[in-house]
């Protein structure tokens, strides 16, 4: 029995480790650039792990009394390292002045490679008195791409999209029915209360489920303040407080030169089809869901392949929508819709979208497409293709 859990729990470790090479791979590719790099994600979304997988890293976990004790001096710390070296800081916010310690180093220690990680952006948090501006490069860590599938032994879209894509649980070959909760409980704990100084859990919990139930759909924030009992200001600071921990995306609307366009609501998204699945309380993923939760999959391709395109959706006062525009510098705009087959897909909602903004490219984003191919529709060819070919 002890060897056969030995090898189980060496196998999926070795799982964890091997399935996002993308990453580490985009980390050494900004390191080029600019010797700090930034990467911030959910908790346990697998920041830590990902930082361990780099080649040669020294790395310091700051949440231990004696790393902080070490960057209380960050001028001499950073002196006695040997040129060249690279730097993992884990959960950097951890530290009493963590933008010091990264100033210091972009500014006087060029030569040094620094990947400082935690759950939420630099931006707007109460730690952080310089966001880095021009010294920095950052990556979001989404949770586990379809296109990295393969990696954690996932073939099946629906057990992607119930299990979610944190990588411990979408490895894992037990459910965990607590493990959500448990997140919750740690995400408003570590993050929110001590990032963002919130105090009421019971308002912020009761907001983020409701986000999370109506994920996808467009934000009513005169719905929301009603339905959790607070303010107009209270919600909104809660929603910046989740959208920059990396719980939600706001998504605005595209408008240009359409007059019955929907030009100020925003569409809001949960972070992961995993934690949605389960405030909604899906064992199974019934067929009138299942695009609807691919549309997250997609979202977060997009994300990664351009993380600062500026992504948004577009909707007429019809109620005609396309999932995900995105608006190039020359003019052009590009759509991408996601169904989970080509046949889901009849092209009525591009039609009027391309009378109105004829030029651009058109993806359908599909699950289960080998080669991306080319079909015609209305006199305009539309690339179908998967997550890992945009």
């Amino acid at each position: 029995m002890i060897n056969v859990f030995y090898i189980w729990s060496s196998w999926c470790i070795i799982r964890l480790m091997i399935g996002r090479s993308i990453w580490t791979a985009h980390i050494e590719e900004l390191w080029t650039r600019r010797p700090l790099v930034w990467l911030s994600g959910v908790r346990r979304i697998g920041k830590t792990v990902l930082a361990k997988q780099l080649p040669g890293i020294t790395y310091y976990n700051c949440d231990l009394p004696s790393v902080q004790r070490q960057m209380a001096d960050p001028e001499y710390f950073l002196h006695n390292q040997q040129p060249g070296a690279r730097l993992v800081f884990d959960e950097i916010h951890r530290l009493d002045d963590p933008s010091s310690l990264l100033k210091i180093a972009a500014d006087e220690f060029p030569h040094l490679a620094i990947l400082a990680t935690g759950s939420s952006t630099l931006a707007a948090t109460r730690k952080f008195r310089d966001s880095l501006s021009g010294r920095k490069h950052s990556v979001h860590l989404t949770p586990v791409l379809w296109r990295e599938r393969a990696s954690f032994g996932v073939s099946n879209l629906d057990t992607r999209l119930l299990k979610g894509g944190f990588p411990e649980r979408l490895s894992a070959r037990d459910p965990d029915p607590q493990f959500f909760e448990e997140w919750t409980d740690s995400f408003f704990a570590r993050d929110i209360q001590e990032l963002f100084g919130v105090r009421n859990r019971m308002a912020f919990i009761a907001l983020l489920r409701l986000l999370l139930l109506r994920s996808g759909g467009q934000l009513e924030v005169t719905d929301l303040c009603k339905e959790v009992g607070s303010s107009r200001p209270t919600v909104l600071s809660h929603l910046d407080a989740m959208e920059i921990a990396h719980a939600i995306t706001r998504l605005p609307p595209f408008h240009g030169e359409g007059h019955r366009e929907i030009v100020r609501q925003p569409k809001v998204y949960g972070f992961d089809t995993g934690i949605i699945a389960h405030i909604r309380g899906w064992s199974e993923v019934r067929d009138s869901d299942r695009g609807h939760l691919w549309e997250h999959l997609v979202l977060d391709e997009l994300r990664t392949a351009s993380p600062q395109a500026g992504i948004r959706y577009w909707r007429d006062k019809t109620g005609r929508e396309i999932d995900f525009v995105l608006p190039r510098p020359d003019g052009r705009v590009d759509t991408y819709e996601a169904k989970v087959t080509p046949d889901a897909w009849n092209g009525k909602n591009l039609s009027v979208f391309r009378e109105i903004y004829p030029k651009g490219k058109d993806f359908l984003v599909c699950p289960h497409v080998g080669e991306p191919y080319d079909m015609r529709s209305k006199g305009r060819s539309i690339r179908v293709c998967s997550g890992e070919h945009l």
